[in-house]
């Protein structure tokens, strides 16, 4: 039987957002990608900003639990990793209706409807 990590993603929405959370009591980006497909906290970088370029160390981390595929096979249950700016890379999981991520304006985890705005810059699926 296959996990459905788009539904397993959106059943976070609505926690509240923290940056560094890895609890169901609050979560950023990692923590929801943590949440969803059932990865160990341990050895995660916790000691990170919002802004800054994580992005190498994110790549690196990725690696270890997901296979890079081309953003056109990009399907629900998915890890998009997106460029939010110069400074900021940021995580969502693909959904059958959208993407569900943590949003800092807001404070919490949503399903944002349709595809990110922001540039994908990599799409990944777990390895079975």
């Amino acid at each position: 039987m296959s996990i459905d990590f788009g539904e397993r993603a959106r059943a976070l929405v609505g926690t509240p957002f923290r940056l560094q959370g890895r609890g169901a009591g609050a979560l950023d980006c990692v923590g929801v990608t943590l949440s969803t497909f059932g990865l160990p906290v341990d050895g995660v970088p916790r000691s990170y900003r919002l802004r800054g370029d994580h992005l190498g160390v994110m790549r690196e981390q990725l690696v270890r639990f997901f296979r890079r595929v081309p953003a056109t096979q990009l399907k629900a249950g998915d890890l998009m990793l997106m460029k939010v700016s110069n400074e900021q890379a940021h995580l969502g999981v693909r959904t059958e209706r959208g993407f569900v991520h943590a949003h800092a304006g807001l404070r919490m985890v949503v399903e944002t409807p349709g595809l990110p705005e922001w540039p994908l810059i990599g799409v990944y699926r777990k390895r079975r």
